[in-house]
């Protein structure tokens, strides 16, 4: 039995007796048993639970009523883009996810621009976007709405992750959607063809 003498910042001497290990637990067989048990009330735990694995696609998880999803450029009541390129967005942006460019609107174009400014180019970086919302928050014409019920898709590629305005604006009618970025789904085109007519 070795003795050692530990000293603390109080000046005060403590005698520390140390035990010699027995054959098992130099051979760590106390410790493994242990580990063994909690190891099986884990598994027979586990197999009384429900199961907590999907099949992902077929199945989906409910959404949180707070979930922020895929983005959408809106339109208005009459069809026009919402959008005026303020840049709001891309500043409140803390990933610095959005990116667009400014135009003027020219003549014969009132239909499509609410404004006399409008977004020519508007990309949203998928990859860096963290989905905060703060876009949304700071746009003042409510033109950025984060979907609460659709993701944003799995790709391959790193290019296909920056979303343009081909993807973003909300398709002017039902039938004249785009195949790569918002889907509808027939309610929501059903309801969209009601609201246009």
């Amino acid at each position: 039995m070795t003795e050692t003498i530990m000293e603390s910042l109080s000046k005060r001497a403590k005698v520390l007796e140390k035990k010699p290990m027995t054959l098992a637990e130099r051979a760590y067989l106390p410790a493994i048993f242990q580990g063994l048990s909690i190891t099986m009330q884990h598994f027979f735990r586990a197999a009384t639970k429900k199961q907590v694995t999907i099949r992902y696609p077929e199945e989906t998880r409910p959404f949180s009523p707070v979930f922020r999803g895929l983005h959408v450029l809106k339109r208005d009541e009459a069809g026009r883009e919402r959008c005026t390129a303020c840049g709001l967005c891309a500043v409140a942006c803390p990933a610095e996810a959005i990116t667009m460019v400014a135009g003027e609107r020219k003549k014969g174009e009132e239909n499509l621009y609410r404004e006399e400014k409008y977004a020519v180019s508007y990309e949203i970086n998928m990859l860096r976007c963290i989905f905060c919302g703060l876009c949304e928050e700071a746009c003042p014409k409510a033109a950025v709405y984060l979907q609460a019920d659709k993701m944003a898709p799995p790709r391959f590629e790193r290019d296909e992750f920056i979303y343009g305005k081909d993807r973003l604006v909300e398709p002017v009618t039902p039938d004249n959607r785009s195949k790569r970025g918002i889907q509808l789904t027939p309610e929501q085109a059903d309801k969209l063809r009601t609201q246009l007519t």
